[in-house]
Order: C-alpha cells, then sequence, then structure tokens
C-alpha cells in the first residue's frame, strides 16, 4: 500500500513551473515526401503491397513505444492472402523513406487511422495515379466510411482478414466492389498466424505481438470499441494454439496487444498454464480487476509476465462513471497495484486528462498518487473525441468539438471545449505531467523496494522514457534489436531466478493476509510442458 510521502506537489504546480522544449526532429513530424511521377504505368501482376502509413510522433512521450513491436493487422491481412500473390509489408514508422513503387504493386493495401488518415489519402492518391488497384481498411474506415471511399477503389469495412481473399479474387477477375463488409463475429481461432516473416526484425525491439483474445468486456465512451459499426464480441484462442505460435517465433520476449487480456480471468488462468512451461517473458493490458483473484496474479508472474499496461483512466469516481466503465474504485487502487508489485509486475498505468469533473488539481493528484504508488511508468492522454463514439456526439451536441482535423486527435492535443478548465490549461498539464513523471526525481521517488529490481527499473525508466535521442537513432539506423536485446535476454534470465523465489513466497492480498489457494500445477512448474511446445524450450 502507498505510504504518505513527506513531499507534497502543489496543485498550481503545473500551471508555474517552465515546461521544457521537448526534442522532436523533423522526421519524426513530417512524412516522407512522395517523389514525383509520370501517370499511369504497368504493373507487376499479382503484387501486393501493405502500408502501415506515417503519423507524427508526440515528442512527450518516448519515442521507443513506436518500435517496441509492429501492428498485427497488416501480417495478418498478408497471412490471409491467397497462394500465388506475392506479399510485402512497408512501415513508413521505421525511417526509411517513402514506400516502394518500382516495380509498381498491382494491388496496395493501406491501413487508415484517425490520426494519419490524410497520409493514408495521400498514399492512395500517388499509387492510384500511377495504376494501382487501392484498398482501404482499418478503423477509421470502419467510423467514416464515406469520407474514405473516394480515396480508394474500395474499401473493406469490417474484419480484413475475412474480406481479402475475396477482393483479390474479384481484383483479378475485374469485378472489384467498391465495398466489402464483414463483422467480427467470426470465430478468431480460425484466423491465420501473422506472416512475421515479412517484418523487419532488426527494427523492432521484438516481432512477437499477439493477441489471444478479440474485444473487450468494458465498452467506455471514448474508446474507438464504441464507434458506431463495429461491434467486436470478445473471441479467445485456445491456449496451446497461442503457445504453439509463440515457440514459432522464437522470441524470448512476448507483447500481448489484446485489448483486455483479462477481461475472462479463466480463460487468463489457462493462458498462464500454457505459458509457464516457455520460460519466456511477457506483458499485457489487462483492466485493474485482474487483481480481484490473488491467485491469477501469482500465476501472470510465474508463467512470465513482467508488466501490465493499465487503463486506471482517472483517479475521480465521477469521472471514471463519466466513461461507463466497469472498473473497481480508483480509492482501491493502490492496494491493487501492491498486489502487482509483491508479486513482480511492474505497472504502468494510463490515466485520462479532460473529463467534465476534472479541474486545474487533476494533474498535480494524478502525479503526487503515481509518485505515492510507484508506478515503474505511467502513460498520459488528453480525453479525444473520437469519431462514431458516443464521446464525440455529446461534445457534438453541446458544440465542443473545435475542429475536425484528424491528424490531431491523436490524444496529445486538445481538440474540444473542457467543461472546467481553458484548453491551454489542460494542454499545459498534459505537458507538464510528463515532464515531471520522466524526471530525475519522479524515477528515483518511484524506484522498487526490492534492492535486486532497482538496476533493471533504471534502465527501463532512463533507457526507455529520457533517450529519444537514442531512439531517434536506433530507429534511423536499424538498431533498435541489436541493442535491446541484450537487455531482453537478462530481464528474462533474472526472472527466471524471480520465479523460483516468488513460487516458494505465501501470496499477499496487497494488504499484508495470506490468500488460501492452490495454482495450476503447470504454473507452479511441477508438469512437464506440453508435446506441442516441449521440445523447443
Amino acid at each position: 500500500m502507498a505510504k504518505t510521502t513527506r513531499w507534497r506537489i502543489d496543485s498550481d504546480e503545473p500551471f508555474r513551473t517552465p515546461l521544457e522544449a521537448p526534442f522532436v526532429p523533423r522526421e519524426l513530424l513530417i512524412a516522407p515526401e512522395l517523389p514525383p511521377h509520370d501517370g499511369p504505368r504497368p504493373c507487376a501482376p499479382r503484387k501486393v503491397l501493405l502500408i502501415n502509413p506515417f503519423y507524427p510522433k508526440d515528442p512527450h512521450s518516448s519515442f521507443g513505444k513506436h518500435v517496441l513491436t509492429p501492428t498485427l493487422a497488416l501480417t495478418s491481412v498478408a497471412a490471409a492472402t491467397p497462394r500465388g500473390w506475392d506479399v510485402s509489408l512497408w512501415d513508413e514508422n521505421l525511417l526509411s523513406g517513402p514506400p516502394p513503387a518500382r516495380p509498381l504493386p498491382r494491388v496496395v493495401g493501406i491501413s487508415v487511422h484517425l490520426t494519419f488518415a490524410e497520409r493514408a489519402y495521400a498514399l492512395a492518391r500517388w499509387y492510384r495515379e500511377q495504376g494501382s488497384v487501392v484498398v482501404l481498411g482499418g478503423l477509421h474506415v470502419i467510423s467514416c466510411p464515406d469520407e474514405a471511399a473516394p480515396h480508394a477503389d474500395a474499401l473493406a469495412v469490417g474484419d480484413g482478414v475475412q474480406l481479402w481473399p475475396q477482393m483479390l479474387d474479384d481484383i483479378e477477375r475485374g469485378d472489384l466492389k467498391p465495398r466489402y463488409d464483414a463483422s467480427f463475429k467470426r470465430d478468431y481461432r480460425e484466423d491465420p498466424a501473422p506472416r512475421r516473416d515479412l517484418l523487419p526484425r532488426r527494427s523492432f525491439l521484438t516481432t512477437a505481438s499477439f493477441n489471444a483474445t478479440r474485444g473487450c468486456h468494458n465498452r467506455c465512451n471514448f474508446c474507438y470499441l464504441a464507434t458506431d459499426g463495429l461491434h467486436m464480441p470478445y473471441r479467445m484462442r485456445e491456449p496451446q494454439q497461442v503457445a504453439a505460435e509463440i515457440v514459432a517465433s522464437g522470441e524470448p520476449y512476448v507483447v500481448f496487444t489484446d485489448n483486455n487480456l483479462g477481461s475472462n480471468k479463466d480463460y487468463l488462468h489457462r493462458l498462464c498454464a500454457a505459458l509457464a512451461p516457455l520460460q519466456i517473458i511477457w506483458s499485457a493490458a489487462v483492466s485493474i480487476d485482474v487483481t480481484d483473484d490473488p491467485l491469477l496474479v501469482r500465476a501472470m508472474a510465474l508463467s512470465g509476465c513482467t508488466g501490465v499496461f493499465v487503463g486506471f483512466e482517472s483517479l475521480s469516481d465521477a469521472s471514471i462513471a463519466e466513461t461507463r466503465k466497469k472498473t473497481p474504485l480508483p480509492v482501491d487502487y493502490a492496494r491493487r497495484v501492491a498486489l502487482l508489485h509483491d508479486n513482480g509486475i511492474q505497472v504502468n498505468g494510463s490515466f485520462v486528462f479532460g473529463f467534465d469533473h476534472d479541474h486545474r488539481d487533476i494533474f498535480a493528484r494524478t502525479a503526487q498518487w503515481v509518485e505515492d504508488n510507484r508506478l515503474e511508468c505511467s502513460t498520459f492522454h488528453i480525453l479525444t473525441p473520437y469519431p462514431g463514439t458516443p464521446l464525440f456526439r455529446k461534445l457534438e451536441a453541446e458544440g465542443r468539438i473545435l475542429h475536425r482535423d484528424w491528424s490531431r486527435y491523436d490524444t496529445a492535443h486538445v481538440v474540444f471545449e473542457p467543461r472546467n478548465m481553458s484548453a491551454e490549461e489542460l494542454a499545459r498539464g498534459y505537458g507538464w505531467v510528463y515532464q515531471r513523471l520522466f524526471s530525475h526525481t519522479s524515477i528515483w521517488r518511484r524506484r522498487p523496494r526490492d534492492a535486486r529490481a532497482l538496476l533493471p527499473y533504471l534502465a527501463m525508466s532512463y533507457l526507455y522514457k529520457r533517450s529519444n535521442r537514442m531512439w531517434h537513432q536506433l530507429i534511423r539506423h536499424d538498431l533498435v534489436h541489436a541493442v535491446w536485446s541484450p537487455l531482453v535476454d537478462w530481464t528474462r534470465r533474472r526472472h527466471l531466478g524471480f520465479r523460483q523465489r516468488l513460487a516458494a513466497r505465501p501470496l499477499l492480498d496487497g494488504r499484508g493476509a495470506v490468500v488460501r489457494g492452490e495454482l495450476d500445477g503447470c504454473v507452479r512448474g511441477e508438469l512437464r510442458a506440453p508435446a506441442i511446445v516441449s521440445a523447443s524450450v
């Protein structure tokens, strides 16, 4: 549990502290220029190029988060590409310049997100002018199909993995339709394994990003999952299927990119049992209510979980109610964080500023709480009304939407009129809280109480959060994996020893009381690995 500290943060500190100008090079703010062309020319038959467009990077947060793991959207679509097609990927955010056009691909598929919609449309226009067939898909196409339609030969609205084979078949037959729709109701376990072999491994900390589940039991009013037209029921893959895919990746560190890996606690128990024999380390986004079950938290740790991303959203009961999120009350957050820490799991807390119940003191209060509870990392967002969400409709009806420049709907800019502070105060508080939590003072105050965890914590804090100049060079020169892999290997070996010590310790509930119960034998390490994975460990 957090203890009251001798230092207190004045609620006016965010508004009187000078803000430092963050480091941000031009090539991380502005998309690469598309070269001129001479109009239509022959395309390479049965050649597909899938593109993740450039988006400007927020200089307040770590540039490293953009290359920790690749997006699964395009590698999953690539896996659904029928045999006989030559498919490749291009991610503009790896600073390798604009996507290739020689040879000119017959088909170009572009993922469209709100913040880089204009860049996606520019790429679509550039390829269409040269003769390629362009397909647009992604979340922004689902929420704003009428906006996207003029920029494409066809739209994939919904589950692209289902739609892609049919679209390519129709292109070959000369019968491409302007729009294809698919729901997300199909059994998720039927999807093919993503084509990770197409990724530039050197450019990412790990290419082992996985989805074990899809969807979330929450439907927060500001979340993209609440977008009109998007119904994503919670789907789970078989734990052994996930484990086999992890073994095939050959990576020691796995990142689950699920919206909420802990939505179904029984499933997460079974997944931990499948992961425990693999001797990997992993991290995931979970809701804080995973701590309802201390045995589950212990199982996560013993199966290799080293960190979780938790959407606390706010420390205000009223603001949580405003989001419609089903979550424990903020008054119990500290105990739950302590339970995660007791099991060696680092916490990256996510907080949103700008709710109607937020006042000027919200920034200092949040920073104080993060330091008091020693969160290893924090991520902050300005409340952003994505089009098609209940929040957007509410603010639009109240006349509080400031503009529709989608490139600034990135949770780092104020795009609506706050109720209890000015837009300028909201922007300044956001900048201050990042500056505060990334400071030497705050990093030291949040150090773990376990001395053995101090060095890994400091390495993560300084290399990840205070080294944007380094990240810029690592991304630019394809050195991300080479530089980080020794640290990952060291962390994994250290965690294997920690698991042995943890298994012998009594399980506490976050208040110091011992929890009674039994863990699955696989998690305790008493059973051999299942045959599907044992030969690879």
